[in-house]
């Protein structure tokens, strides 16, 4: 986006733009006259209509489904406010103090379309006509007689807001009059907001004096993320700082009703006439086909934004610099307008930018500068919009007169209008246009009664900022073909799309997913993008039904056709010549003579004739069959054996672990994994006790009972007998079950508290070494390992380095003992799953390293209590014994010249640079690969990678499974940003800051992500989008949920956890999260959550953005997290719905603590359990399902997964964080 391109955006403050709210296009309530109309941008970004899917705003732009130029599309402008500084010559009217809507700049910045992706739309001429639709917010109106009555409520501004379409929709009529002629760029998502309230963030009712603060809840979140400098003369937020306090941003306090009075004039932002967008109009969650956000200009009001700090006037109003957070337009992303942009609390972004002193700044909570008397322009007001009943999706109530600022007729609904073409143009303010505060009269609204406090809190539209919802939900529209794999450089649908693919070449998205498909041809270009080039790899991922298993290849005691150079395995890459006698290599171009037995002559066009007849030739995923050459010391490998090692301390067995696991393993053993269904398992199992000894147990076939052999020295560790450790299990089934009857009754009376944990994997390692297998351990631990032995551990828990720099040592493991243990663990094929039950600390980062570093698992039931979490542990050790696994595997992956692997994240070891070591490797899990440029790449050849992965099956065969994968090469920005993966990109950035967390200071790590995060988005705005106000947020269209998903990371416990939030459980998500796949770590962040009450057979009811004001009190809703299941019931829920799904007609009489929903007979709570169950089956862990009553104490920790809101620990809202992106981007652009 470029930030901080002023386009010619504004006029100084006070100035009338040119093209903007010239006096020539007086009607604010009517909107300007369309041929003076301010140039808004496309028109259809601002329409209040959502304009049709696919439209781009300028009518001449392919939509923002095309891919010519997805970067302009991408860049979908949001219009965060005014970036502009204040202006030089005098300060803007004083009174345009008004509380800052977020809704109001940004309304008309936002643009929720993309532009075409082709073009970034030119600005259309300062002259050109104004669409009734648009409205010119920057310039500054002239005044217009606009009737202000009493300042929008907040409410009013917020539906206003809510108004705000930021969806690329149709052109808005004033559309055709400027449509931006295509460019070449990349689909911009502008987003220019629709005017909202600018960050209405409830202000206070024009009755309320404009000292008071917004309604703190409203506008103080956003505020608070990113305070932008409050106008000098409102100093009081900080720019830097995200105004916390003044969540309300300037709007806090609506101006004093006299200066609401400000002429329109002042007014810079499209008029806050109805016409806008009627707030109550509830704007369909940006699927409303708000205007695309891309391609709609920036409201004109938002000039403030773009250029510099809104005038004071203006910036009172809302400062255009920075829409406060909540206003949508302000910086929607690019995109679908978000739904839940209302919701988002950001400050305005532009208004890191301090408006002049003079106008209050947006995060002004003071009383606004005197100015303020003129009434505001209608611009503003639009922003903001006076906040209407938002229904729980964000619609809005139906429109106040004051709720949103009219639209003009040039402004879109959603946004206002841009001018000059350029999204989210800052117009200059418009002298004394008094913020949208709700005190604030809407021009030719009436207004609305003044509330003292602003209506609910509404900043940026939420509707009018990226949605991810509507972008999940196009994204299934698309897609009902197969994918099929042969295109390079092809994206696959996203993780959230039920797909088929077809392998016609390259590795399927479910084993392979890339940031990028279009690969920078040089190391420069990479570092000036600072798009991180990543592939996401889960090798032996689990297929559906209807997709095959990759083939087996078989070459007998030769082995597989191999490069004779860079050792890459024959794959569709190798090029046959000289008659078939010699191939090329696609990785380093080495020619190999083909052995004999391998010749095949080649057709017409150079191929082998039998190309389609042998997978490595045709497919891009396919296993070998190894030969002895491929085994440790060239003997093939024994079958894989199970040790299981069970804690029977006093809380193990008090608990009721013991028993549990006990009882469930006499069944488990039947469903070891096997290689063929039909077959017994291979697979033995050899059992051990442990406290602060060891117990061996001894289940020989022969026995007529189990024997106990006790190692008491755990300094030095060993096996006290080799035959009948390790079992058969139908051999030894009688023995075995014996024991497991016995084991819960010989330590029932227990008063051994202290327990050992290094000696316990340091014995099934021995176990394995001494019967010359691979294996795993399955460890149920219950307590810190405090008794005498190696890895004793202490208790370092302490709160109070929470937050300081040595922080980062509570992540690093307390002793080097674990370390050495998982390097011999890892030699000897030895993985490690640990079960922890802590009913306090345990050190999760030390008792972690081996299952970490061994390709294992960590399974935490913290208070575990037999009857509600019994089920959870039991599905989770099911699966985790089920599944298919290899055992003692090494991972290469090897790429064509000019790119090279250059680090990893993920559970494994690595002794060597190139090397991925694990001792196990499960369906489950993933390695996040790294790429850096070691030389240029070319567009003609692409790049290409091949992950080969060495391991032993279940049933003791050494395999070799092969993933190939060819993406583009581009040496141009815009086609790099026209074809990323967004939840890809997050999955790495998620393990990188996780891991980086262990050697930096966790708010080091944010600030990293923030930083790269508006450095790839800065770049596009500088390279690709095309010019436009500094005021609008510009984001590429496959990136405009980027800064969405990345607030989820950086308010993620590990990174920003809350009072209640333990070391361990950061330690365990941290551990969790770095080998999750793209669609765990998607659900993870962004959680789904389904309308329960509109489910009906068949599909899913779409489902809802995470924001607590899309909840209806008469609504059930099921959320899941990945690891979690919530089924939220809100407290008016009719009768019917709840005696069909919990058998009782009151809301009192459901019980909170129930783990599982009543089997009822009728068919929507059968439908209801079935898709709690699909759910589950669709992750790897088992999700335990928690009941929340609406304000039940269970409701904080529901909340707390309800991302886009501003978060207890001082996470910032969506709406905030956007703003506070905007911000970070125009200061790298400036």
């Amino acid at each position: 986006m470029n930030v901080n391109q002023h386009t010619p955006m504004a006029s100084p403050y006070g100035q009338a733009q040119p093209g903007y709210a010239q006096p020539g296009y007086a009607p604010l309530d009517g909107g300007y006259p369309a041929p003076y109309a301010p140039y808004n941008g496309p028109a259809s970004a601002y329409q209040p209509g959502v304009p049709p899917q696919g439209y781009s705003p300028f009518t001449s732009f392919p939509s923002k489904a095309v891919a010519v130029n997805p970067v302009s599309d991408l860049s979908s402008p949001l219009d965060l406010g005014q970036a502009r500084g204040p202006p030089t010559s005098a300060p803007p009217p004083v009174s345009a103090p008004q509380q800052y809507n977020q809704y109001s700049h940004s309304q008309g910045d936002m643009q929720n379309g993309p532009p075409p992706m082709t073009q970034a739309p030119p600005r259309p001429a300062v002259a050109q006509s104004y669409n009734q639709g648009h409205m010119n917010m920057t310039g500054p109106h002239p005044s217009y007689p606009q009737h202000y009555g009493p300042p929008p409520t907040m409410q009013q501004v917020t539906s206003q807001m809510t108004g705000m379409q930021i969806t690329s929709g149709p052109p808005t009529p004033a559309g055709p009059g400027y449509a931006p002629p295509h460019s070449s760029q990349p689909p911009i998502s502008t987003y220019s907001a629709p005017p909202q309230p600018s960050y209405t963030q409830a202000p206070p009712p024009a009755s309320s004096a404009p000292t008071q603060p917004p309604s703190p809840g409203v506008s103080a979140a956003s505020q608070q993320y990113y305070g932008v400098p409050p106008l000098p003369s409102q100093q009081p937020f900080d720019s830097s700082r995200p105004p916390t306090s003044q969540q309300q941003f300037t709007s806090s306090a609506p101006p004093p009703p006299s200066q609401q009075t400000f002429p329109p004039s002042s007014f810079s932002g499209p008029p806050t006439r109805p016409q806008a967008v009627p707030v109550s109009q509830p704007q369909p969650p940006f699927s409303a086909a708000p205007p695309s956000l891309s391609s709609a200009p920036p409201p004109v009001s938002q000039p403030g934004f773009a250029g510099g700090p809104p005038p004071i006037a203006q910036g009172s109003f809302p400062p255009q610099l920075t829409p406060p957070s909540s206003q949508p337009g302000s910086f929607p992303p690019p995109g679908p307008p978000p739904t839940s942009v209302a919701s988002g609390q950001y400050p305005p972004m532009s208004q890191p930018h301090q408006p002049p002193a003079a106008q209050p700044s947006p995060y002004y909570s003071g009383p606004p500068p005197p100015r303020a008397q003129m009434p505001p322009t209608s611009m503003g007001q639009s922003n903001h919009l006076p906040p209407g009943p938002q229904g729980p999706l964000g619609q809005q109530g139906p429109p106040g007169p004051l709720q949103q600022p009219p639209i003009q007729p040039g402004m879109q609904t959603g946004y206002p209008p841009q001018q000059n073409g350029a999204f989210g143009q800052a117009r200059s303010p418009q002298p004394g246009y008094a913020g949208p505060y709700p005190g604030q009269p809407n021009y030719g609204a009436p207004a609305p009664a003044p509330t003292a406090a602003p209506a609910p809190q509404k900043r940026l539209d939420p509707d009018a900022i990226p949605s991810p919802i509507q972008v999940i939900e196009d994204d299934k529209a698309k897609s009902n073909e197969p994918f099929t794999t042969g295109v390079r450089g092809q994206a696959p649908p996203l993780v959230t799309t039920n797909f088929q693919v077809k392998d016609q070449g390259n590795a399927s998205p479910r084993f392979i997913r890339c940031t990028a498909y279009n690969m920078p041809c040089t190391s420069d270009m990479a570092k000036q993008s600072q798009v991180p080039l990543a592939a996401v790899i889960k090798p032996l991922a689990t297929l559906p039904p209807d997709e095959a298993p990759p083939y087996v290849v078989d070459h007998g005691e030769t082995g597989p056709i191999r490069c004779n150079r860079c050792k890459a395995y024959m794959c569709p890459y190798m090029q046959f010549i000289e008659g078939g006698r010699r191939f090329q290599c696609g990785f380093c171009s080495c020619v190999t003579e083909v052995p004999p037995h391998y010749f095949q002559h080649l057709d017409h066009t150079g191929k082998r004739v039998d190309c389609y007849d042998r997978p490595e030739l045709s497919l891009g995923s396919y296993e070998y069959l190894a030969t002895v050459d491929y085994c440790k010391n060239n003997k093939l490998p024994q079958p894989p054996a199970f040790i299981f090692l069970i804690d029977v301390s006093y809380n193990a067995v008090k608990s009721g672990m013991v028993s549990i696991i006990c009882n469930e393993l006499k069944s488990l053993l039947d469903l070891l994994p096997r290689q063929n269904p039909e077959v017994d398992s291979v697979i033995r199992v050899g059992f051990v006790t442990y406290n602060k000894v060891l117990h061996f147990y001894n289940v020989k076939s022969t026995l007529a009972q189990p024997q106990m052999l006790v190692v008491s020295d755990v300094s030095d560790m060993f096996v006290p007998l080799l035959d009948g450790f390790l079992v058969n299990v139908n051999e030894s089934r009688q023995v075995i079950e014996s024991l497991l009857d016995q084991i819960p009754e010989m330590f029932a009376d227990t008063r051994e508290t202290e327990t050992v944990f290094g000696p316990v994997i340091q014995a099934g390692l021995e176990a394995l070494k001494a019967a010359d297998c691979a294996g795993k351990l399955f460890v149920f631990h219950t307590s810190l390992p405090i008794a005498e032995a190696p890895g004793k551990l202490k208790n370092r828990e302490d709160k109070k380095l929470i937050g300081t720099d040595k922080e980062k040592t509570l992540f690093q493991p307390q002793v080097g003992v674990y370390n050495n243990l998982a390097k011999e663990c890892v030699a000897q094929g030895c993985c490690v799953d640990l079960f922890l039950f802590p009913n306090q600390y345990v050190d999760v980062a030390t008792l972690g390293v081996v299952p970490v570093s061994t390709g294992g698992s960590v399974y935490k039931y913290t208070y575990f209590q037999a009857q509600t979490d019994q089920e959870r542990f039991l599905n989770d050790l099911r699966r985790d014994v089920q599944k298919q696994v290899g055992f003692d595997a090494v991972m290469r992956v090897r790429t064509s010249t000019g790119i090279r692997a250059t680090d990893f994240f993920g559970s494994f070891y690595m002794n060597n640079t190139t090397d991925v070591e694990l001792a196990g490797l499960d369906c489950d899990k993933a390695i996040t690969v790294e790429f850096k440029h070691d030389d240029k790449l070319s567009e003609e050849t692409g790049a290409l990678m091949q992950c080969a992965v060495l391991y032993t099956s279940c049933s003791g065969q050494r395999r070799l499974r092969v993933h190939n994968m060819a993406v583009n090469c581009c040496a141009q920005l815009a086609d790099l940003y026209r074809n990323c993966e967004t939840d890809t990109i997050i999955n790495y950035f998620a393990k990188y800051a996780f891991r980086g967390i262990a050697n930096n200071p966790t708010k080091a790590v944010r600030d990293t992500l923030v930083n790269q995060c508006a450095q790839i988005l800065a770049c596009y705005r500088k390279n690709c989008a095309s010019p436009s106000s500094a005021g609008q947020l510009i984001l590429p269209e496959c990136m405009k949920l980027l800064p969405v998903y990345l607030n989820c990371v950086m308010k993620s416990d590990v990174l920003l956890p809350g009072a209640d939030v333990s070391l361990d459980d950061r330690a365990y998500l941290k551990q969790l999260i770095g080998c999750m796949d793209v669609a765990e770590t998607h659900v993870f962040f962004y959680p789904r959550l389904l309308p329960v009450m509109k489910l009906e057979s068949g599909s899913l009811p779409v489902a809802v953005r995470d924001s607590e004001e899309r909840l209806s009190k008469g609504g059930v809703y099921l959320m899941e997290t990945g690891l979690h299941l919530f089924l939220w019931v809100g407290a008016s829920v009719q009768q019917e719905l709840l005696l069909n799904i919990f058998g009782t007609p009151s809301f009192s009489q459901i019980d909170p603590n129930m783990i599982s929903l009543p089997v009822l007979d009728n068919p929507f709570s059968q439908r209801l359990r079935e898709v709690v169950d699909s759910f589950r089956a669709q992750r790897s862990r088992y999700m335990k399902l928690m009941v929340v009553k609406q304000e039940d104490r269970a409701e904080l920790t529901f909340r707390h997964f309800l991302v886009e809101d501003k978060s207890a620990s001082g996470g910032a809202s969506y709406v905030d964080f956007l703003c506070h992106m905007h911000k970070e981007i125009r200061q790298l652009l400036s």
